[in-house]
């Protein structure tokens, strides 16, 4: 059951309502108010004119020719915007409805209603669109995008460059408190480097020379330099803005509900206000019912003001791409509202051990001896293991000398691959590796050895004879117990362990963080197959977090796949729904708790703005509702859902 039919709607930016975009004839900046503000001016001379009853204002046609005038400068582009939307065969939309609305009043005498429906409908609009921008500019802005310039050494020179024209190769300097603009390494030198933009993580981190340097990273304590491993455009920084950028054509379900709902909410509503007359006309004509014409159509105008959902239209999809923006804050991106909504459906999680929940890294856990002492033990085993590069061996010296045993010095070492090494140590022969070695040099291991191992084991001889062991274990992330108290706590019980570990170890290391179901020995293909059982079982929306290099097929069989730590990891970004930037798994359930947020305040805008107009609808039908109350509930309703969708971004996790 694979879930990954992407649709790539990219930004089908329809005018009109029911779409994207509610109006679109606004300009930003301060030129975008002179239209209202010449309108607004005129509007309040008649009304003041009206009521103290100038004489040059009495004749109606003076009054009418006032009010066109006022009326034209917001009025014009919306009629130019609705005669095209209908040209192009959407006749449905808000800017039809404003100026049939508006029409309307006008026939009906009334004049400062016509020129307020519109006046109002602009400013509130021009409002949405500022809102929108600036809750976008917000989010780009936190995730760090915007680099103008690159300091790039050329011909021994420092020359400031557009960040696009440096190659890979190129050196590059970053200054103390700068933002560094391209992926690199260093090339001099230690630095300490601020990666919250990236991760979410307040902790400035130290990189050596030679280490890899990201774009979105700010170096702290001194200018750096640093070797371009990436183009401008192929950066850490740039992959993440395009992903939130493309996020938002991935819709979530809401997002297309509302779309779907727009299409017969606003038809619908004109038939009503149809209905609202012709229902009143055919009743007066019937019977001894009194029908006044004007005012059945002043109430059928309400409705039109108010059928536009442009509240749902711009909040809902706004709501997605806060949520997004604020986990990305968090160093956790979503590729699209779909999996910040299918988030909140987990109710199993499947977690890969190594990497995941573990470091990855080794200690020992544990030392065993027969006739000699520990640290002596671990003495001739340091120094046998000395000229060996594997990951165990190299973990036992560090053990070694952190412990302060001196290590001596071996005359003689030879290494077998895959199995240990044997060395002449202050005149003793000393085997080290595992239990296969030994076998083969016939030498028995007691049955009773290293039966506690809850890891790795290297195996120890000394002139022939059993001297004992080091039992080293893989350690478990800081952060690792506590996640799993935190995914409880968001009523997520069903917690699974998978690994490619020894069983015994797998379970013992479950039951350590209090994970209830644990499975081991398994290859990747294993994996895929018991999430592709898990995630097709009735009921079942299962997350599975690995750390995205060789759990591609899981990632991409689980209901939503989550790579841990996949920064620099293109197989994460590829395979992944979500990617939590940092090690930290606790981001697990941060980013379940900003997908349930995101969840409730969408579902607050709908319910919210529905049932505002529903009221306003009632209310208008029974002649309660004027257009003025209708225009502020429609403006009113549409920002405060903007700003609604905005506390999505403002809220800690």
């Amino acid at each position: 059951m694979t879930h990954h039919t992407h649709s790539h709607d990219h930004h089908n930016h329809h005018h009109g309502c029911g779409h994207d975009g509610c109006h679109n004839h606004h300009s930003s900046g301060a030129s975008a108010w002179i239209a209202p503000a010449v309108s607004a001016l005129m509007l309040a001379a008649g009304l003041l004119m009206s009521h103290f009853g100038i004489q040059f204002f009495a004749d109606t046609r003076i009054e009418l020719l006032w009010y066109i005038v006022a009326f034209l400068p917001v009025g014009a582009p919306v009629m130019k915007e609705a005669a095209e939307a209908i040209a192009s065969g959407d006749i449905f939309n808000e800017n039809t409805l404003m100026v049939i609305a508006c029409i309307g009043a006008f026939c009906i005498r009334e004049f400062p209603e016509a020129v307020g429906v519109m006046l109002f409908s602009s400013i509130g609009e021009r409002l949405q669109h500022r809102a929108v921008d600036r809750a976008r500019a917000d989010i780009s802005s936190l995730i760090g995008g915007g680099i103008k310039k690159v300091t790039a050494l050329r011909d021994g020179k420092s020359v400031q460059v557009d960040p696009e024209s440096v190659s890979i190769g190129e050196i590059i300097e970053v200054g103390p408190g700068a933002r560094v603009p391209l992926d690199g390494v260093l090339t001099d030198g230690d630095g300490l480097f601020d990666t919250s933009a990236l991760t979410g993580e307040s902790v400035p981190r130290s990189i050596n020379r030679g280490g890899e340097v990201l774009a979105g990273m700010i170096a702290l304590n001194q200018s750096v330099r640093l070797e371009v491993s990436r183009r401008y455009s192929d950066s850490a920084m740039q992959r993440i803005l395009a992903m939130v950028e493309n996020a938002s054509s991935r819709k979530a379900h809401a997002e297309m509900f509302i779309r779907k709902f727009a299409r017969i909410y606003t038809p619908v509503v004109i038939a009503l206000a149809m209905l609202l007359i012709i229902v009143p006309a055919i009743a007066g004509a019937l019977t001894s019912y009194h029908f006044i014409f004007s005012e059945w159509l002043y109430r059928a105008l309400v409705f039109l003001v108010i059928s536009c959902p442009c509240a749902l239209v711009i909040s809902v999809p706004l709501g997605y791409y806060a949520g997004i923006g604020a986990a990305s804050r968090a160093g956790i991106l979503f590729k699209g509202g779909n999996y910040l909504e299918a988030i909140t459906r987990v109710n199993v999680v499947a977690m890969d051990k190594t990497g995941t929940l573990t470091t990855g890294q080794f200690s020992v856990a544990s030392v065993e001896s027969t006739s000699i002492q520990n640290r002596e033990l671990l003495a001739l085993m340091a120094a046998a293991e000395r000229g060996s590069s594997h990951p165990l061996a190299m973990t036992l010296i560090r053990h070694t000398e952190s412990q302060g045993i001196a290590i001596p010095h071996a005359t003689y070492m030879s290494e077998k691959a895959g199995h240990g090494v044997t060395a002449t140590v202050d005149g003793h022969t000393v085997l080290a590796g595992n239990s296969r070695m030994l076998s083969e040099a016939g030498i028995a291991i007691p049955a009773k050895a290293g039966l506690s191992a809850k890891g790795s084991v290297i195996w120890c001889a000394v002139d022939g004879e059993y001297a004992g062991c080091a039992i080293l274990a893989d350690t478990a992330k800081p952060d690792a117990s506590e996640t799993v108290t935190l995914l409880r706590g968001l009523g997520i019980d069903r917690l699974v362990m998978l690994s490619g570990d020894r069983k015994e170890i797998v379970d013992d290391f479950a039951s350590q963080l209090g994970i209830n179901e644990s499975h081991g020995e398994l290859l990747p293909q294993d994996k895929a197959r018991y999430v592709e059982r898990l995630a097709s079982t009735p009921g079942c929306n299962v997350a599975f977090v690995g750390d995205g290099m060789n759990d591609a097929p899981v990632l991409a069989l689980s209901n939503v796949g989550i790579a841990m730590g996949g920064l620099g990891s293109d197989a994460a970004i590829e395979s992944a729904d979500v990617v939590i930037q940092t090690d930290s798994p606790s981001r697990i359930a941060t980013a379940i708790k900003i997908g349930r947020v995101t969840r409730t305040i969408v579902m607050q805008n709908i319910v919210g703005a529905i049932a505002i107009k529903v009221i306003i609808l009632i209310l208008g039908a029974m002649g309660y509702a004027s257009l003025w109350g209708a225009v502020f509930a429609d403006v009113g309703v549409a920002l405060l859902a903007v700003l609604n969708s905005m506390r999505i971004m403002w809220k800690r996790y």
